[in-house]
């Protein structure tokens, strides 16, 4: 992936490779997708911190989560600074890319139709996030 000299965590593609279950290698390193519907998380209505997969940022908080119908988790907002966004020209489309800010790994896109208050749909792909649920001390932030 081009560019990671800029990402605060970086590995070698081998180091990746090897600390990612495959389907989470494919979609984070490669700019994969999983199939909708599949994700457990797209069923997760507990309180909780969904974080990167491949580096344990925190990304997401529970209380952006909603079901947009979509077939994959998805947030109308993301931690501040947890995120990064690119062009993805891919597949004769332009979207954008949604990344991870620490690491690089790609999460999914962004699209204008979700719900207010920002009128924005993070699509991500739950092989790319790790659910951590709220305990009774307090929020899984870290």
């Amino acid at each position: 992936m081009s560019g990671e000299k800029d990402y605060t965590i970086q590995r070698s593609d081998e180091q990746w490779r090897e600390s990612l279950e495959p389907d989470a290698y494919r979609v984070l390193r490669h700019h994969g997708t999983e199939r909708p519907g599949t994700s457990p998380l797209n069923v997760e209505k507990r309180d909780g911190v969904y974080h990167c997969a491949g580096c344990q940022s925190p990304l997401f908080t529970s209380d952006a989560k909603y079901e947009s119908g979509s077939g994959w988790p998805s947030f109308w907002r993301p931690i501040e600074g947890a995120v990064q966004t690119t062009t993805d020209r891919s597949h004769l489309m332009v979207r954008t890319e949604v990344r991870c800010a620490a690491c690089g790994g790609h999460l999914g896109h962004v699209f204008p139709d979700g719900p207010r208050p920002t009128g924005l749909r993070y699509c991500m792909n739950g092989v790319a996030l790790d659910f951590h649920p709220t305990d009774e001390d307090g929020p899984a932030v870290e």
